[in-house]
């Protein structure tokens, strides 16, 4: 079992970097179902194709983090059903996640087609490089987020404009807990009783699905 990477809560300097650390904390944690978004295609269980990023290379590593925040499950997904994995920086706890080092215009395809958007535009990343957030939308992952860095690398990920408070929870369905949760356990650094201690108490899920059954998923 190998430990989370420490980020560097320090912004880079670089506003125009080439390559980024793309932190996912929900289904993207996989790879195969990562390589879906960069390649193109449709994951198992999931009702959408996704037609990929314009340079379809995998990522040049992978890294399990932990971010400072916490995930919560809310909306509902056309593609899974059920709630939507979201991450809130400003709330107090730890969110367990994967960081995928891919460039800045692969991060942007990803970025545009969970953004329910074609894919084929560079993101102007200054502002959150620069402050650490930016809103791009209303939409449910049209906000940036940069926790800091890796060897200099900046770390980027995306959320909802709203506060975790703010919001009504949703039961996130089987399938996509499944991804998410074997997403954690390829990263190597938590075990099984770790992750599903984890997933269970993440709001949407607490009380919904129990340690037991989301251990049966990954099984």
């Amino acid at each position: 079992m190998i430990s989370p990477r420490v980020i560097d809560q320090r912004l880079v300097e670089d506003t125009s970097p080439r390559l980024v650390w793309y932190a996912s904390y929900g289904s993207n944690m996989h790879i195969g179902r990562l390589m879906h978004y960069i390649a193109g295609g449709r994951p198992p269980g999931a009702t959408r194709t996704y037609p990929g990023c314009r340079d379809k290379r995998p990522p040049q590593a992978s890294v399990p983090v932990e971010l400072r925040g916490q995930v919560y499950f809310a909306t509902e997904s056309a593609v899974w059903t059920g709630g939507r994995a979201f991450y809130d920086p400003d709330t107090d706890g730890q969110t367990l996640a994967r960081a995928h080092l891919v460039t800045s215009g692969q991060f942007s395809d990803i970025a545009a087609q969970e953004m329910y958007a074609e894919p084929g535009r560079d993101l102007d990343l200054t502002e959150v490089l620069s402050a650490g957030r930016a809103v791009l939308g209303e939409g449910r992952y049209e906000t940036l987020v940069c926790p800091g860095a890796l060897d200099g690398v900046p770390v980027l990920t995306f959320t909802a404009p709203w506060a975790m408070a703010d919001v009504e929870w949703n039961t996130p369905s089987a399938p996509y807990l499944k991804h998410l949760s074997a997403g954690l356990l390829e990263a190597g650094a938590w075990s099984v009783s770790d992750i599903v201690e984890y997933v269970a108490a993440c709001p949407g899920a607490a009380g919904h699905w129990s340690t037991v059954e989301i251990a049966r998923l990954i099984e």
